[in-house]
């Protein structure tokens, strides 16, 4: 290695549960030459902060020892230093759902070491959201309606439970299913008003662990795969849901995909957003691909 790694570990991620796996996992790194600057992450965004400023400083290696949202927020100060070029990322998944390393064949730490220690590199898309107070970055997926209220469920009462976790959520949750109507805007068409109980706007296929919401999508293509389900009512939905783990939910009745590389929302309500696993809230404005920005080490 002719560069060093800036190496952040959310120590909190899975209750700690991997904390020895991790410590494993980065001698085994060293001794393979890697050199290693360890910053353990001390809170929320503290991840973000130090990217983006080690960014702005010259660092263009990242290697990440965390969950989902960890990434997410390591990619969010990356991306938002404005000096991201050459931009490298590793993943040691340590979190309870590790959904975005899915889409290449990684299941567990020791998955992501060897495909670390191979060496191979791909460049991949991030997607730039722009909302009423700001923006942010994500590679997984953007999600609100019900998905977003599942995820906070889910965060607030089994946080530890991993899948498990966002099933139990999704039953919980059904009795308060509802739909909105919202003016999207695709590409450079028109704007056309959509009946949504959940909109999903997926750069990979995966989320919540296995349940592979957009089987098509493919985070190195340019586009973002839109999944729809419209105002279907409460047993549809617990019929079409288990289907959701092939990925063949998509194309049942009130379930539609489609595929864009800008979205614009005209009018929109501020609501949660499910994002890359993390509930945020923000009243959007646009989603737009940025191809190839960086590069997954895997």
């Amino acid at each position: 290695m002719t560069s060093s790694w800036l190496t952040l570990v959310n120590p909190a991620a899975a209750r700690g549960r991997h904390a020895g796996k991790v410590q494993h996992a980065l001698e085994a790194l060293r001794q393979q030459g890697w050199k290693l600057q360890v910053h353990e992450t001390r809170g929320p965004n503290d991840a973000s902060e130090v990217a983006r400023a080690a960014c702005r400083e010259g660092q263009t290696r990242f290697l990440v020892a965390g969950g989902d949202g960890t990434l997410f927020e390591t990619l969010n100060g990356a991306l938002d230093s404005g000096k991201s070029e050459g931009l490298e990322v590793g993943v040691l998944p340590t979190g309870t759902g590790n959904s975005f390393l899915r889409d290449f064949g990684i299941f567990r730490l020791e998955d992501a070491l060897d495909a670390l220690l191979r060496g191979g590199s791909r460049r991949l898309d991030a997607v730039h959201a722009q909302h009423a107070g700001g923006s942010f970055h994500f590679v997984n997926l953007l999600s609100f309606g019900f998905s977003a209220r599942v995820g906070a469920h889910r965060n607030q009462h089994y946080a530890r439970w991993g899948q498990a976790g966002y099933v139990l959520s999704t039953l919980q949750c059904v009795p308060r299913l509802d739909a909105q109507t919202i003016q999207v805007g695709l590409d450079e068409g028109g704007s056309d008003a959509w009946r949504v109980a959940l909109l999903s706007f997926c750069n990979t296929r995966f989320t919540g662990g296995s349940m592979m919401m957009a089987p098509a999508a493919d985070p190195s293509d340019g586009a973002l795969d839109i999944v729809r389900v419209g105002d279907i009512g409460a047993l549809r939905l617990l019929s079409t849901f288990p289907r959701i783990f092939a990925g063949s939910h998509v194309g049942r009745p009130g379930v539609s995909q489609s595929r864009a590389k800008r979205i614009d929302f005209h009018d929109i309500e501020e609501q949660d957003l499910m994002v890359d696993g993390e509930i945020l809230r923000a009243r959007l404005r646009s989603l737009e691909v940025r191809p190839s920005c960086w590069s997954l080490r895997a």
